[in-house]
């Protein structure tokens, strides 16, 4: 979901600086760098070290992630990847899903701010499975709950986490160039969902 179908990595930085410095960290870009594609549960213990309980953990994430939704919340629409609203509703009756490491408060937000919820009738967030990216637990989930082997799957990703994910699950990879210019392992990599090789690699797939 972010850096795929929003572009939310450069205020996921923002809200990290600031509730960061409320507690007294200055966050590095090589803290930045340790945060794409992880879970929060990674990320807090990164930030603020391994000795916290999962309660203090959780209370991290959850109290970051508001922040950052109160920050997108006026530009959520402008932030979307571009072409990504009208790749989604041309895939008709095709089964597809959101596999995110995202917790589901983020999730909730993204789709019905976004008026994509009604796309997706499948959609798994971090907190739904034991293992987050880059094991492939979140997309062998999401392709369970769809009805199609993971084989047949086609993975869009903006992560090197993530791409390691559903290469792992058996899947194909497409990339996103939202984060990073090149991902390990993708098939192919395209600036959004409005690059025309996209639909030319699809047609020939």
């Amino acid at each position: 979901m972010d850096g795929v179908i929003i572009d939310s990595n450069p205020l996921h930085r923002v809200a990290w600086d600031e509730y960061n410095l409320r507690h007294g960290i200055k966050t590095t870009e090589e803290m930045h760098a340790a945060m794409y594609g992880k879970r929060n549960d990674q990320i807090v213990r990164v930030y603020f070290g391994g000795g916290l309980t999962d309660a203090e953990v959780d209370a991290h994430g959850e109290a970051k992630e508001a922040l950052y939704r109160e920050l997108m919340a006026d530009r959520l629409e402008e932030s979307l990847v571009p072409g990504v609203r009208e790749f989604v509703v041309g895939l008709g009756s095709i089964p597809r899903a959101v596999a995110t490491n995202a917790n589901q408060a983020n999730l909730d937000f993204v789709l019905d701010r976004s008026g994509l919820r009604q796309y997706f009738p499948v959609a798994v967030h971090g907190g739904q499975v034991e293992n987050p990216k880059p094991a492939p637990d979140v997309y062998l989930r999401a392709a369970q709950l769809i009805g199609v082997d993971p084989r047949h799957c086609v993975v869009f990703e903006d992560s090197k986490g993530g791409a390691a994910a559903g290469i792992a699950a058996g899947m194909r990879v497409v990339g996103i160039s939202t984060t990073f210019a090149e991902l390990p392992g993708t098939e192919l990599m395209v600036r959004s969902f409005a690059d025309p090789a996209l639909l030319e690699w699809l047609a020939a797939n």
